[in-house]
């Protein structure tokens, strides 16, 4: 029997955080707006009638509001494990020839008149920012993405240095 320490079994690697993530949710304005358009709607319908018309429209309207605003900021966007992740849209960085950031002007520009109709786009009109990713994949017919961002100069630098990683 040997006294010498026995090497410890390597822990098992565990998913790594992503370089960069963020959720494009809505802006705290849009919810109380809506939640006051919703109440306001409900005691338009209710108007002091009696019954199932006095809770009904409450019941209903303010829920489903809150459900449709929580649906609208629901999409998440990642730089992680070798891809780009757009809600459930995946993208190896390797097939990434470019990733530039976009200012709103920018994102105007690129998604107008003159825009790429194979392009995949996810944009949200409350985020001011996009980063536009230039592929280079000869087996795919889209040329590139356009990504909302609220911060599109730190997720162009996350795209490309996952790229170089890979």
């Amino acid at each position: 029997m040997s006294l010498s320490p026995s090497p410890s079994p390597a822990p098992a690697p565990s998913a790594a955080p992503p370089a960069y993530a963020e959720r494009l949710g809505l802006p705290w304005w849009y919810w109380l707006a809506a939640l006051g358009l919703a109440g306001l709607l409900a005691t338009e319908l209710w108007m002091g009638a009696a019954g199932l018309r006095a809770w009904l429209p409450f019941v209903l309207l303010l829920p489903a509001t809150v459900a449709a605003l929580w649906w609208l900021g629901r999409i998440r966007v990642a730089v992680g494990d070798g891809e780009l992740r757009v809600d459930d849209a995946r993208l190896p960085v390797r097939f990434v020839a470019d990733a530039v950031p976009l200012d709103a002007a920018g994102r105007r520009e690129v998604l107008g008149v003159g825009s790429d109709p194979l392009a995949f786009v996810v944009q949200r009109p409350w985020v001011g920012g996009a980063v536009q990713v230039v592929l280079d994949d000869p087996a795919d017919p889209t040329p590139f993405w356009v990504v909302s961002s609220r911060h599109p100069v730190e997720l162009a630098a996350a795209i490309m240095a996952a790229r170089d990683a890979a």
